[in-house]
């Protein structure tokens, strides 16, 4: 086990921006966006998960009335591109675009967890990536890599553990959301990558020697 003074948040991020590079943009540009990003593939990685979201997009221009109007049979061809269950998540398309249609403008937190598969993290990630919030919103892979390194503590409650690690996150928090949107991927890329929940690979993680669980 690491011993000594835990890495800082800024440390970290060094390590990892030069691990893998700075991250590309969200391919989501609007709040409207990121739910259908969450909803229109299922247990897929990010690369099936764009190509759906981007038929969604030619068919509908990502418009809540377009999606509405849609028939589910042509909805069912861009579902079908993101992995198991493609009726039900056609289903859930109309139902987010009925809600947004009711809802407008999505602004806070309490209008986005309305819509299937955002809880209160997704709903602060969607605020962060768009430009708003004031949290370093987190993912389990992101949280776990966290957790790791000492920040917070781990408990059997997800919820009670997530709010330990934005607690010890406070003091370090970058200053803007979109510092903070960098932050979130680099550390969900190294949780998906090395700092994995099983058999992480240690001996290729440049944070390894100051890490309390390696």
């Amino acid at each position: 086990m690491a011993s000594g003074k835990r890495l800082s948040l800024p440390e970290v991020l060094r390590a990892l921006v030069a691990l893998y590079g700075k991250p590309t943009k969200p391919v989501p540009k609007t709040p409207f966006e990121w739910v259908l990003w969450e909803n229109v593939a299922y247990l897929v990685n990010d690369e099936r998960r764009e190509q759906a979201f981007r038929a969604l997009g030619k068919l509908t221009r990502f418009d809540p009335v377009r999606i509405a109007e849609t028939s589910a049979e042509r909805l069912l061809a861009v579902t079908k591109l993101g992995g198991m269950h493609p009726e039900a998540r056609v289903d859930r398309l109309k139902e987010i675009a009925a809600l947004a249609l009711e809802l407008g403008p999505l602004r806070t937190p309490a209008q986005l967890r309305r819509f299937p598969s955002i809880g209160a993290p997704g709903a602060q990630k969607i605020l962060m990536a768009c430009g708003g919030g004031d949290a370093l919103a987190l993912e389990s892979n992101g949280m776990r890599v966290l957790l790791r390194l000492g920040f917070g503590k781990e408990s059997k409650n997800y919820a009670q553990s997530y709010r330990s690690v934005q607690e010890a996150l406070a003091p370090e928090l970058p200053r803007t959301p979109a510092a903070r949107l960098v932050a979130h991927q680099l550390l969900r890329a190294h949780g998906q990558a090395l700092c994995k929940n099983s058999a992480p690979d240690c001996d290729a993680c440049p944070l390894a020697a100051r890490c309390p669980s390696s």
